[in-house]
């Protein structure tokens, strides 16, 4: 029996008959729209993406657009796709762009790879999307597909397995069609080759696949070791006056919802130090609302929403920390997007 054509060659063939060639960062595939869903796929799934994807773009049609806008905009704009530190360093990434670039983007991966927030598969697909350029990417999708065709064991984040599945990725390249090849690879792990429930039969890869000649296609990838999520516990402050105008507090740019525009958020350590925080309490009837329980990468949240009415508040002495603002006024901001539910299911029946 003669070997199967090369791994890409029937990926394209693949492709072209049943691949997506109808996304919107595909037309035009210009290397701003190519980073910019890029980013946003991270952690999302492409029917996600596209509603946030087509409303970014309508706002923020180049870098340089991006670059000039308050991140306030970008945020709010960004609020609901969740890991906010990707709005932050496509904001920054879109202004180093404009300073150090001119408003192009590099065509090596070395200096696409210095831009905040875009890393050797982000860069290896604007390469080979934008430019056509022989670059490999592996993200989530990508794993996947090369885990099970050559049936790697171990878990893909691990340095040893991570390197092996990069010389597959390289290994595979065809010579030319980069981006047909990038967005069909993306498209076999988006669509046949999933977690659960691989449609095997209809994979162009599989006479060759070792995880299908095993029988064993949904052991790999193999997951990360289980590690337990700890669960921390905070009270969400809604504190209004009395012209109906909710207080807001900026987060730092690191941490929970960093950058975001949130209630103020007290853990036990705050109130027992006194201060600002339990200033805020003093005096007030605060009622308690039902918890709201929030899952982050590491770790899950709850929080404890109290509600309280303010006539008076003598912690705006930093501006640009804080804030009153009307519910009408919130979809101008990034705020977290259970806050924001939460806000609106609380706050709502008595806001003027």
């Amino acid at each position: 029996m003669s070997a199967p054509p090369a791994f890409a060659i029937r990926l394209l063939d693949w492709h072209a008959a049943h691949g997506r060639h109808d996304l919107p960062w595909q037309q035009p595939r210009d290397p701003y729209r190519v980073w910019l869903s890029e980013i946003m796929l991270q952690q999302t799934q492409v029917g996600t993406v596209i509603p946030y994807f087509e409303r970014f773009v309508a706002r923020f049609p180049d870098v340089v657009a991006l670059a000039h806008a308050p991140i306030d905009e970008v945020l709010a704009l960004w609020s609901g796709l969740g890991y906010y530190a990707r709005a932050r360093n496509l904001h920054r990434c879109a202004q180093q762009l404009v300073e150090r670039h001119g408003g192009a983007f590099p065509r090596t991966l070395d200096a696409l790879s210095e831009l905040p927030g875009i890393g050797r598969s982000t860069a290896g697909a604007i390469l080979a999307q934008a430019f056509g350029l022989r670059a490999a990417i592996l993200d989530g999708n990508v794993r996947r597909v090369l885990a099970r065709h050559a049936a790697i064991d171990g878990w893909p984040g691990a340095p040893a397995v991570q390197k092996r599945l990069w010389a597959l990725a390289e290994q595979h390249l065809p010579q030319e069609r980069l981006a047909d090849y990038t967005q069909a690879l993306m498209d076999l792990g988006a669509t046949v080759c999933t977690p659960r429930r691989p449609a095997c039969a209809r994979c162009p890869v599989a006479t060759d696949c070792k995880a299908l000649a095993l029988g064993a296609v949904e052991r790999y990838p193999q997951p990360r070791p289980r590690r337990t999520r700890p669960l921390r516990h905070a009270r969400l402050l809604l504190a209004s006056n009395g012209d109906g105008e909710l207080l807001l507090e900026k987060r730092a740019p690191l941490g929970i919802w960093g950058g975001l525009w949130c209630p103020p958020l007290l853990d036990d350590a705050q109130l027992a130090s006194g201060g600002w925080a339990q200033g805020l309490l003093d005096g007030a009837s605060p009622r308690t609302l039902p918890a709201l329980r929030h899952g982050f990468t590491h770790f899950d949240l709850e929080l404890q929403p109290l509600r309280i009415e303010l006539q008076h508040i003598d912690v705006l002495a930093e501006p640009g920390r804080w804030r009153w603002v009307r519910l009408s006024e919130l979809p101008e901001l990034g705020l977290p997007a259970p806050v924001r539910k939460l806000i609106a299911s609380a706050l709502q029946p008595v806001a003027t």
